[in-house]
């Protein structure tokens, strides 16, 4: 199995993960309502600027994920749970298992687990 070496392995992760996360039955219909059609590939983008940049240091990423969470919750009645934010998880850790091992692997797994619970924390707090 291979390990993330670069922007392209992040990229790969990031799509996989999102297409997954599209079609699934818990996240599938948060995400395509948050997220237009036409604005997934800049969306992408952004993500895998976001990942590249917690994986190796490099600042690529600017943007407002604490916001962009809570208006999600907002527009979905704040329904956003402990469910939501476990299945993310689940879908993550999977995802990465599928592709990739190692350091950067495991460091993107425990990264996802921190944002996952800050910010859970965060929405409610929001509310």
């Amino acid at each position: 199995m291979e390990q993330i070496n670069n922007r392209n392995d992040v990229n790969k992760m990031v799509l996989s993960f999102y297409a997954r996360v599209r079609k699934d039955e818990v996240l599938g219909s948060i995400f395509n309502t948050a997220i237009p059609e036409e604005k997934w590939p800049e969306h992408l983008d952004k993500l895998t600027d976001f990942w590249y940049s917690n994986l190796f240091g490099v600042r690529t990423f600017s943007g407002n994920p604490v916001q962009a969470h809570i208006k999600t919750d907002n527009m979905m009645n704040n329904t956003m749970g402990p469910e939501h934010f476990e299945r993310w998880l689940a879908l993550w850790f999977s995802t990465i298992e599928s592709l990739f091992e190692g350091e950067l692997a495991e460091k993107a797994k425990q990264v996802a687990y921190n944002i996952a619970q800050r910010q859970l924390m965060i929405v409610r707090s929001a509310r």
